[in-house]
């Protein structure tokens, strides 16, 4: 079995190299590009590291509300989620729904935006 690179590791090079070479050399429009393209390994680096954990807490927080089968989707349980919500069978009033909300949305936020003012406040 090959075990190395991993491909969290192949994107932290290809990251590196973006940082530490190319994008020193550049300028305008390309400089520019070369932050974007960082910024999106960055966000995919997260993405790897952090969301399997957040879609298992958010599937155990959503069979909890839900009274879902343990075999239930993250998927089928989301739709499920808004189908209540758009029905009024669930509200903010609803017992966890607006701590899973606001856990998810953290979660979500942690990935795609960890410097966002909104996140630290959360947080705090």
């Amino acid at each position: 079995m090959h075990d190395a690179p991993s491909p969290s590791e192949i994107i932290a090079a290809v990251k590196s190299f973006i940082d530490d070479a190319a994008a020193p050399q550049l300028t305008g429009h390309a400089a520019f590009h070369a932050r974007v393209a960082s910024n999106v390994l960055a966000t995919l680096l997260r993405e790897l590291e952090q969301r399997p954990a957040a879609e298992s807490e958010e599937a155990t927080r959503l069979r909890a509300i839900l009274k879902a089968a343990p075999t239930t989707t993250l998927d089928a349980m989301n739709r499920d989620l808004c189908a209540r919500i758009r029905d009024g069978e669930m509200d903010a009033a609803t017992p966890g729904l607006f701590a899973h909300l606001k856990a998810t949305t953290i979660a979500q936020l942690s990935i795609d935006q960890p410097n966002y003012s909104g996140l630290k406040a959360a947080l705090s």
